[in-house]
């Protein structure tokens, strides 16, 4: 009885050393691929999303502009002319 308690007392050890090294290479595996993943969207030259959110604002802003603009010269361009002027 003592020599199986034993087995599996050594049994146990061995499979939460088992645990133990798999968690550890899953964690080393999952910091390099984060580093590969992190090189080649640093190569791709992508911009942020604060960046594409700031741009964003631009255009809509430039163009709400432009849409008055277009009104109003589309207003002085139909106005009719005023001999006095």
């Amino acid at each position: 009885m003592q020599t199986r308690n034993r087995l599996l007392d050594d049994l146990a050890r061995v499979a939460n050393g088992a645990v133990g090294v798999a968690t550890g290479m899953r964690e080393e595996i999952e910091a390099l691929v984060q580093q590969r993943v992190e090189r080649v969207l640093g190569r791709l030259n992508l911009v942020t999303r604060e960046e594409f959110e700031a741009v964003k604002a631009m255009a809509a802003r430039a163009r709400s502009e432009q849409e008055v603009l277009k009104k109003r010269i589309h207003d002085l361009e139909t106005r009719p002319l005023d001999n006095n002027e």
